[in-house]
């Protein structure tokens, strides 16, 4: 079974920074994505980034794209969700997760990862 451990969430003042770990133990494979989602309540959840084992290419929501930088290390195996510039709309539960198979493709919808973390809280206040 995959584990995903979440951590680095927080309160922060709008025009800051967080940076988020997810660490990964279990089988993973390189081919597959890891990505972050993020909900916020009475919202759906909403893709935000996601990267390959294998690659170092990031994949980025429009609304973040710019701000938010997404890497790994993989003797680590821990992804990392850099957030610059937060904004009070980027206030949601934090959720890492990993595909449930190889895709070539850039969807990211949710119902294409089987693994998720437990969450973690990012609040920012304006």
């Amino acid at each position: 079974q995959v584990q995903l451990v979440e951590s680095g969430g927080g309160l922060v003042q709008a025009g800051g920074s967080l940076r988020l770990s997810c660490a990964a133990s279990g089988r993973t494979f390189n081919g597959y994505f890891m990505g972050w989602f993020r909900q916020a309540p009475g919202k759906e959840r909403e893709f935000v980034a996601a990267i390959r084992w294998s690659a170092s290419i990031g994949y980025y929501a429009d609304s973040v794209k710019g701000r938010f930088t997404i890497s790994r290390d993989n003797a680590k195996n821990t992804v990392y969700l850099q957030m610059n510039s937060l904004k009070p709309e980027d206030t949601a539960v934090y959720y890492c997760a990993k595909s449930k198979r190889y895709y070539s493709g850039s969807d990211f919808s949710a119902n294409r990862f089987d693994y998720w973390g437990q969450g973690t809280q990012v609040t920012v206040s304006s």
